[in-house]
């Protein structure tokens, strides 16, 4: 079930919304002003955001560009507007909008754009996504989760985990580590040793089941506990 957040002062075109939304299973929040429209946003996870651009309290530029500047929100936006002309695009997408509709629409294409963009932002963050069991790593976000319990690791612990995750559940040597890690400027010998113990720390240490195995004599791999 798909969560629709709609930021428009028109309650008639919100009513239609809900109307032509609801009976197909979509859960719908919405907000008449950009001040709450604001909150909502930054306090809750939706899968799309209706927003219109002439809004009471804050405009809906200013309210896009605020969500992905303070609050790096990458929820998909999809704007509303009575304007068309090519310079007002252009500010909608300077703000960080995904797409641009203009009123009057066709609820029917409004369901199309809505599903595109919710397809294209999952298509995203699987690329960015790397997930082994319960331990997630997202590339871009540049974030690390346990069983939902956020990591902490320094660049480089995150680039020996991003090394080790990739080519799981293959072992990966120390040189070809290394040499992931740090190119052609390898540190000393026990360096790689040294941030390992700190990635265990964060990544098996507080959770019953290790995950980064050491192969004697060969390097270390990622498994999945849950599959051995």
């Amino acid at each position: 079930m798909y969560k629709i957040l709609i930021i428009e002062d028109n309650p008639d075109i919100v009513a239609n919304i809900y109307a032509f939304f609801e009976p197909k299973g979509f859960a719908l929040d919405n907000a008449h002003n950009g001040i709450s429209g604001l909150t909502l946003a930054s306090n809750n996870r939706y899968d799309v955001i209706l927003l219109d651009v002439m809004l009471p309290g804050m405009d809906g530029t200013k309210l896009c560009k605020k969500l992905r500047e303070d609050f790096h929100n990458k929820t998909p936006v999809l704007m509303l507007t009575a304007r068309d002309t090519i310079l007002d695009k252009v500010a909608g997408f300077d703000s960080g909008a995904d797409d641009y509709l203009v009123k009057p629409f066709s609820l029917v294409e409004l369901e199309s754009r809505i599903k595109a963009l919710i397809r294209r932002h999952q298509d995203d963050h699987f690329h960015h996504s790397i997930n082994i069991g319960k331990l997630s790593l997202n590339t871009e976000e540049h974030t690390i989760t346990r069983e939902g319990k956020a990591l902490k690791l320094t660049p480089t612990g995150f680039k020996i985990l991003e090394a080790l995750m990739n080519a799981s559940p293959r072992v990966v040597s120390k040189s070809e580590l290394e040499e992931k890690v740090w190119g052609e400027d390898i540190p000393s010998s026990d360096a790689l040793r040294t941030h390992m113990h700190s990635v265990r720390a964060q990544v098996d240490k507080p959770f019953a089941d290790i995950m980064i195995v050491t192969v004697p004599g060969v390097g270390y791999q990622i498994i999945d506990p849950d599959k051995v």
